[in-house]
């Protein structure tokens, strides 16, 4: 998004050990651009919550060094760093009503009384929480408190937002209403804001860039869609929305294209996107969405008999999983419009898809 020389945040060779041994995370180097929202996407005890608390200032840094605003933050206390935090359990002073809760950072950094009213005034409108001032936190649903505490991060202006897992204790559907409120606030102040989560759909909706960690190592740090639909890894394809996976033996290779033989002999034709050559396994990752059933003929690269197994009806489209080339737990996301033939359980159809959604991958 930027190169390093304005970056607001920088990670450079960081690395963090619990126990003088294992490194939690290992050589970590990325750049956080002023007014992006970043998303430390993992599974747990991939790092990325190590990662975040150590630009907070919560955990030390065992090797490297972070720095913001280009200026190192190794002997920076956390509360001298003008940084708003987010957390899951929202961290609210019970004992204060909404307004309260929100003066605690003012009052604390010494502001005049005036300045006070009006930054909590504008934080608690941004939030859409003014006619709530008065309440205290338990007098509000989950929703309401988590928006509370966004208020109280940014009342005081910080440079940098970091949020952990915010929206985790709420469901579903509130989630999903969060989601696109934090996205809003950040179009609308342009604040920095770096965001950790386990849920990928979550760091797809809201972020900018989205660095996915496995094993305290970025696997990939892209764009959602380069991510969802160009992944480097077979542990990116994995773990980036849902994916079908063939497993075979590299046969070919002519240019970007590669041949790919599959348990039980098939020819599968793929983008050789990290293969290390003739003779290897590869991953092959194919989303359910690239699949077509009944393809006209010379549509697709690759077209395989496949036996229909199992409906599931989604609103939207239809889950239907097949048996094809061996493999009896292959998805096809078939869209509602009607145009397509009736698809029934036991029936057998042709499916096909192109080389180029078909994406061979280092095994």
């Amino acid at each position: 998004m930027s190169d390093q020389n304005d970056a607001l945040v920088r990670f450079i060779d960081v690395q963090k050990t619990f126990d003088g041994e294992t490194l939690v995370v290992k050589n970590l180097n990325i750049d956080v651009a002023e007014g992006e929202f970043l998303t430390l996407l993992g599974p747990s005890g991939s790092g990325k919550t190590t990662s975040l608390l150590m630009l907070a200032g919560f955990e030390t840094i065992t090797h490297g060094d972070i720095t913001l605003g280009g200026k190192s933050l190794k002997s920076v206390p956390p509360y001298k760093r003008n940084i708003g935090m987010v957390f899951q359990n929202y961290a609210l002073f019970p004992h204060m009503t909404v307004e309260e809760n929100l003066q605690f950072p003012l009052e604390a950094r010494k502001l005049a009384k005036e300045d006070i009213d009006k930054k909590v005034k504008r934080a608690l409108e941004m939030v859409q929480l003014g006619a709530f001032a008065k309440r205290r936190p338990m007098q509000l649903s989950g929703g309401q408190q988590q928006r509370v505490a966004v208020a109280r991060a940014l009342v005081y202006e910080p440079t940098l937002i970091l949020m952990d897992e915010p929206l985790g204790a709420l469901d579903k559907q509130l989630r999903e209403q969060m989601q696109y409120e934090l996205k809003h606030i950040h179009e609308i102040l342009g604040v920095t804001i770096v965001y950790v989560t386990h849920d990928q759909a979550e760091a797809l909706t809201m972020s900018n860039r989205i660095a996915v960690f496995n094993d305290g190592v970025i696997q990939q740090l892209a764009s959602p869609s380069a991510l969802y639909e160009q992944p480097e890894n077979a542990f990116v394809a994995q773990f980036i929305g849902e994916n079908n996976q063939l497993i075979g033996t590299v046969k070919e290779v002519d240019g970007d294209t590669c041949k790919v033989e599959i348990e039980g002999g098939d020819m599968v034709t793929a983008l050789a996107v990290n293969i290390t050559g003739v003779g290897s396994k590869t991953l092959m990752s194919l989303r359910p969405e690239s699949v077509k059933i009944d393809p006209a003929p010379g549509t697709c690269d690759d077209v395989f008999e496949a036996k229909v197994e199992e409906l599931i009806y989604l609103g939207d489209h239809t889950r239907v999983r097949v048996n094809v080339c061996g493999h009896n737990n292959f998805i096809i996301k078939v869209p509602r419009s009607g145009d397509g033939p009736r698809i029934d359980v036991g029936q057998t159809w042709k499916v096909g898809w192109n080389s180029t959604e078909c994406r061979a991958l280092d095994a």
